[in-house]
């Protein structure tokens, strides 16, 4: 091989290493700048669901009507949840079914929690950031 091929040769694999490098880090710092920031007030309302009313018997005979607003992490999240509205009612159902009165003195955050992470499992585009009672009336 040539002198020239051989410089050619090097200098292209140190140009393909250099731009593979900067678009690592350019990547890294992108996702890192987003990922450590809450979201702002105004994205919370734009990407927030609120479910409607659910009354429902609890496992010691009482009766709760209770809602939530459910916060997502995009537009598409926001409009999958309002598709499986469905889906969150029967979690809603199944979960409040296993619960006593008394767990809503105390335990309405493992219910958020909970209802966070089963939401979390259906979903296909985006995720559910958070889940906040809105409403409750204990009978």
């Amino acid at each position: 091989m040539s002198k020239l091929v051989k410089i050619m040769l090097t200098s292209l694999t140190v140009l393909l290493i250099i731009g593979i490098s900067a678009f690592v880090v350019v990547q890294y710092i992108n996702t890192d700048e987003k990922s450590g920031e809450a979201a702002s007030i105004d994205e919370m309302k734009e990407y927030s669901y609120e479910t409607p009313e659910i009354t429902t018997d609890l496992q010691d005979g009482s009766f709760v009507r209770i809602q939530f607003q459910i916060i997502a992490d995009s537009k598409d999240a926001k409009e999958e949840i309002e598709k499986r509205d469905f889906q969150l009612k029967n979690i809603l159902i199944k979960e409040l079914a296993t619960m006593k009165e008394k767990n809503f003195q105390s335990g309405l955050e493992d219910l958020e929690n909970e209802v966070k992470s089963k939401l979390n499992e259906v979903m296909t585009t985006g995720k559910i950031t958070d889940v906040y009672t809105i409403n409750k009336i204990l009978q």
